[in-house]
C-alpha cells in the first residue's frame, strides 16, 4: 500500500505545489501526494515556469483547500510554511506531522527575472529537503 502524503500551506500556491511535484517526481508511485491550503489562493505561474525548468510539470495541479482532507488517513501532513503549522487543523488520522519552513517566494519583488531567481531557490530548497526525506524513507 502506498504512503499517503499531504502538503499543507497557507495559500497552496507555491511551496506546497512545489513540494508535491518534486515528491512525485522523485518517489514515482510509492507515495500517493496531495496539497492543499488552509486558504488557497491559486497556482502560481511563476512556480509552474521554475518548476518546468527543472523538468518538473506541475501546470495541473489544481490549488485546493485543506477542509475535504481532514478526515482521510495520511502517513505524512508536512506543513511548508510556519501560517500553516500555527493554523493547522487537526489531522486525527495522520501518523506523522513534519514542519518544512520555507520563505514564500510569492512575496518576493522585483522584475520578472528577479522574482525568477527567488522561486528557484525555494524550488531547490524544496527539492533537497525532498530528497532527504526519501533518503530517510530508505534507510
Amino acid at each position: 500500500m502506498k504512503q499517503k502524503v499531504l502538503f499543507l500551506c497557507t495559500g497552496n500556491s507555491c511551496r506546497s505545489q512545489m513540494a508535491e511535484g518534486w515528491l512525485r517526481n522523485l518517489a514515482g508511485d510509492r507515495f500517493e501526494v496531495v496539497s492543499a491550503g488552509t486558504h488557497p489562493v491559486g497556482l502560481n505561474p511563476y512556480a509552474v515556469t521554475v518548476m518546468g525548468e527543472a523538468g518538473v510539470d506541475i501546470s495541473n495541479h489544481v490549488s485546493e483547500r485543506v477542509d475535504p482532507y481532514l478526515e482521510q488517513r495520511f502517513d505524512y501532513v508536512i506543513t511548508v510554511c510556519d501560517h500553516a503549522q500555527e493554523a493547522c487543523p487537526v489531522f486525527p488520522c495522520a501518523a506523522s506531522k513534519l514542519h518544512w519552513n520555507f520563505d514564500d517566494p510569492a512575496k518576493a519583488t522585483g522584475t520578472y527575472e528577479q522574482q525568477l531567481i527567488v522561486f528557484r531557490k525555494t524550488r531547490d530548497e524544496i527539492a533537497d529537503r525532498v530528497r532527504q526525506f526519501l533518503a530517510a524513507e530508505n534507510s
